[in-house]
């Protein structure tokens, strides 16, 4: 039998702490008194401490195919499993950062992340010392009693990276977590990330339309089809971290990458 085609049952990594399975994923919405099909047959194997992306056109489903995982929608066809256990509700095994840090304006930093420990059994000075190790994981010593509106952007989307590893989750989401970054603050963060990944080495998925923070981060990167939203292909990113920006190596991933998306020179471009 096919090890990719394996049923998650005989599958052993399906099993390992952090792992996950997608099998036969379906959704859809009902607009205008119609279903629509956003995601259909979509399968993948992520593998407990792996960076996987997931890139795709506008509207390929990369958003809902993030949600469903998170366990904000629970409606589905298809299977969903972290560890071998069915997805039904969020849990604080995933944790999720968006493009934009959500932060409480009226919280400090320390305050902002010690409130995702808010009902976990820990005492009250286990829980300060957590807060203090994750403050210092992102490099935000210091700005622990600063507010929201007195931070750089990349210092507010650190800390809603701290609050979301806080809990140890299992798996981490990041939805655009750089989007609305400029050029050089999302550089330094891709940095930042790679770093706390190759510390921590939590389970990762990341969606984006960055190819290069893709195949900078990624241990491999999935790309998705629209209507209705699939996988189509699949990139090894067969290179140890840390990695040069510059490398031939994912120059020629990147041109494999980009001609999967848009297509090649000689073709007519895709709609984006």
């Amino acid at each position: 039998m096919n090890a990719s085609l394996k049923p998650y049952w005989l599958d052993q990594s399906a099993h390992e702490p952090g792992s996950l399975q997608i099998r036969g994923l379906g959704k859809q919405y009902a607009i205008d008194g119609k279903q629509l099909t956003v995601l259909e047959n979509v399968n993948l194997s992520v593998k407990a401490g792996e960076f996987v992306s997931i890139v795709g056109t506008s509207g390929c489903g990369k958003s809902s195919l993030l949600r469903l995982i998170v366990g904000l929608e629970t409606e589905y066809s298809g299977d969903i499993l972290l560890d071998g256990k069915r997805i039904h509700a969020t849990s604080l095994e995933r944790g999720l950062v968006f493009q934009d840090h959500r932060l409480f304006p009226w919280k400090t930093v320390e305050q902002n992340i010690a409130i995702a420990l808010k009902n976990h059994p820990l005492t009250k000075n286990e829980k300060a010392q957590r807060v203090a190790e994750h403050i210092q994981l992102v490099n935000l010593q210091g700005f622990e009693n600063a507010y929201p509106h007195q931070l750089s952007g990349g210092m507010a989307q650190r800390a809603a990276i701290a609050r979301a590893l806080i809990n140890k989750p299992k798996l981490l989401l990041l939805d655009e977590p750089f989007g609305a970054l400029d050029a050089l603050t999302r550089v330094h963060l891709q940095r930042e990330l790679q770093r706390i990944w190759v510390q921590q080495r939590s389970t990762m998925i990341m969606v984006t339309h960055d190819v290069e923070e893709a195949l900078y981060l990624s241990d491999r990167v999935v790309v998705m089809d629209a209507r209705p939203g699939r996988i189509k292909h699949e990139i090894q990113v067969d290179l140890p971290h840390p990695r040069e920006r510059n490398s031939l190596y994912l120059q020629r991933l990147k041109d494999e990458l980009l001609t999967e998306l848009v297509g090649s020179d000689h073709e007519e471009p895709k709609p984006l």
